[in-house]
């Protein structure tokens, strides 16, 4: 049985939530999750060299064939959502480096995938997460669990990918 396995990103500077996952005919194997984080203080620039080379990292021990990311969205405090960006563009060079596809969904459409309803509450998608991947507890902090949501998010998305797995398995016997 071929499964795809995807890395989940919810991206940040201080803290880059990750989840990988594989996914076949609506069966989840949860492969390893966590964070990647930079302390405080830390010069910027070094803590997106820390960034990418520990993501380059768990691209080359899990070898993703898909990145699934949070499409950045503006708030209202500027210098963080720019700060995000550029921590987001060293991840999203990262995966092209790789060869890996990128995905982005919006937040949206992660609470859709996941818990049904697109305004769903935080607790709720962690709650989803956890009972989805049968973790025993809820991933900790809250970016790992979206990192995880975001993977699930794709791999409803993906049918076209999944198929063509599928033929490809028949094919082969």
């Amino acid at each position: 049985m071929f499964f795809l396995r995807i890395l989940g990103i919810d991206p940040g500077y201080a803290i880059v939530g990750c989840g990988i996952i594989d996914y076949s005919r609506n069966t989840f194997i949860t492969l390893d999750y966590g964070a990647i984080t930079t302390p405080a203080g830390t010069d910027f620039c070094r803590r997106l060299s820390i960034i990418y080379d520990q993501l380059t990292e768990l691209i080359e021990q899990y070898k993703p064939e898909a990145l699934s990311i949070e499409k950045l969205f503006f708030n209202t405090n500027q210098k963080t959502a720019i700060d995000v960006a550029q921590a987001r563009g060293v991840i999203l060079l990262a995966a092209s480096n790789a060869g890996i596809p990128c995905f982005e969904y919006t937040p949206l459409q992660v609470k859709q995938a996941v818990v049904g309803y697109g305004r769903a509450e935080k607790r709720q998608v962690i709650d989803m997460v956890t009972k989805l991947l049968r973790l025993k507890k809820a991933p900790k902090p809250d970016d790992v669990a979206d990192a995880l949501a975001l993977a699930i998010c794709h791999a409803h998305a993906a049918p076209g990918r999944l198929s063509q797995l599928f033929a490809e398995e028949r094919r082969s016997g």
